[in-house]
């Protein structure tokens, strides 16, 4: 359904645009070294890279996608965001003290010291196919809110958003990326403050008290509290929060690229509690706003299009019809900030990656530094053709958080195992890291593909929720190269 635009609205738009390929062109000209593109220098100040960190955070996925999972569902999403507070306690104690002292750009690099160059070409490789996979989520949610009101078809918007978005990239580096990323925040706050204040005073305000409808059907509900791991509950939450979160400060290139872009390692810390001290409460307001909405088109009054499916589609949808003008082309440029700021660092981690753990390692250690711009650019295109490319395919999808926490789980779900085994100093050989690793790949391929067999094969299915088998994965390597450990140890005492 297309609702159109006003005048206004298309020029707030057009020159939110604008300023993006603006601040692409002024970067561009201080950005003269690799080490300037990937880290900014280090002389990023610490509450532009904790906003930063936090804008990784939310992207279009929390704009669109959690409201309209507290719209079908519950909200459950919230317990994601509860676990970061002590996860963020646990890397800032003991997982950026390492990296700062190794002075690490990439931080696959690290596994390469601990494990073997192995672990770094695994990681780091997943976490390649990882950044394909977030990027093409976000393209598509943000190209599905902008279809809802230009006259055009969504891979059109795709292609559109995605350019724009590989242009400011390549051109700044790191330092293009956070500081458009701290405007995108500012506008992105704004935005969903200003929506959840309009659905404040109409839910709160209306005689017939609006908000009871979602209270009976348990709208803000964290989950079942049952111990199952094959429904939702909020077990597999925590479980799930945990492990993502552990996995996106310590072993995710797009997060810790950020804070390594300050100069000194308290500066590093104190950026990530910037980061996670913003995220909390915003998502709350975004599941508030779900669930407000739920209330809101469940009264006589408001009345859905009936075209409208999956709860994705209903923020866009009370955008369009309730916003006024000017403020609905505000409102959109907030959701492509939100965005635009994920996507961004997603490139460039991506071409700071490539760069490092695969072309410097393996082609030509010696590049000069000229050409390490080059390549460093070449790759952000390519990175972000193949996000493109994806996120056509994202079209069909019925849920896109769903797709996206399954994303995670698949292609995440070894690269913290390896950190994990990194960190805590656990001695084996390279035979037993690669076995480690295949067994976790198998419980992977076990919980993403083998479900709904055919009734002779039931009991070789997972019934496990899809999102946990990036924790299950992380489980299965660790506890099978603690395994080999102690079987190492045994056969030395033995000897």
């Amino acid at each position: 359904m297309k609702y159109g635009l006003s005048t206004l609205d298309l020029v707030i738009i057009i020159g939110y645009g604008l300023v993006l390929l603006a601040m692409g062109i002024h970067y561009f000209k201080k950005s003269k070294s690799s080490e300037q593109f990937m880290v900014a220098g280090r002389s990023i100040p610490a509450w532009a890279a904790g906003i930063a960190v936090m804008s990784t955070y939310t992207s279009s996925i929390s704009y669109i996608a959690v409201p309209g999972k507290a719209f079908d569902d519950n909200w459950h999403p919230l317990i994601f965001a509860l676990t970061a507070i002590p996860v963020t306690w646990f890397v800032t104690q003991f997982v950026i003290p390492h990296y700062r002292k190794h002075k690490i750009i990439s931080v696959y690099s690290y596994l390469e010291e601990k494990i073997g160059g192995w672990g770094r070409i695994y990681a780091a490789f997943s976490f390649l196919l990882f950044m394909v996979g977030r990027v093409a989520v976000i393209l598509y949610l943000s190209s599905l809110l902008l279809t809802s009101f230009i006259n055009t078809d969504i891979g059109t918007a795709i292609l559109i958003i995605g350019v724009v978005t590989i242009i400011y990239t390549l051109m700044g580096g790191m330092e293009a990326v956070i500081w458009t990323d701290v405007m995108q925040s500012v506008i992105m706050i704004g935005g969903i403050f200003f929506v959840g204040y309009i659905l404040v005073t109409q839910v709160f305000a209306q005689p017939d008290y609006l908000i009871q409808s979602a209270l009976d059907r348990q709208k803000f509900s964290l989950g079942d509290t049952n111990f199952s791991l094959s429904d939702r509950t909020i077990w597999v939450m925590i479980i799930y929060g945990v492990t993502e979160n552990v996995r996106n400060l310590m072993a995710d290139q797009n997060f810790t690229q950020k804070y390594s872009s300050v100069a000194t390692e308290k500066e590093a810390k104190k950026s990530v509690w910037i980061a996670m001290l913003i995220y909390l409460p915003l998502t709350a307001i975004f599941l508030f706003i779900g669930t407000a909405l739920f209330s809101y088109y469940n009264a006589s009054l408001h009345a859905l299009d009936q075209t409208i499916t999956k709860g994705d589609e209903v923020f866009p949808f009370f955008i369009a019809t309730e916003l006024p003008i000017g403020v609905k082309g505000l409102m959109i440029a907030a959701i492509m900030a939100a965005s635009m700021s994920t996507v961004d660092s997603a490139l460039n981690s991506s071409a700071t990656v490539g760069y490092i753990d695969f072309y410097k390692k393996y082609i030509n250690p010696h590049v000069p530094e000229k050409k390490s711009l080059i390549i460093l650019r070449l790759s952000t295109i390519l990175w972000g053709i193949l996000g493109i490319g994806f996120a056509l395919l994202m079209i069909r999808a019925k849920s896109a958080l769903d797709v996206w926490w399954q994303i995670s789980g698949i292609f995440g779900g070894g690269i913290l195992g390896l950190f994990l085994l990194a960190i805590y100093n656990v001695k084996i050989t390279k035979l037993q890291g690669i076995l480690s690793v295949a067994f976790s790949i198998l419980v992977i391929v076990w919980g993403t593909f083998l479900r709904e067999l055919p009734e002779p094969y039931h009991w070789l299915q997972c019934t496990m929720d899809p999102i946990i088998i990036g924790a299950a994965s992380t489980a299965s390597l660790i506890g099978l190269a603690l395994l080999f450990m102690t079987a190492n140890k045994r056969s030395k005492y033995l000897k």
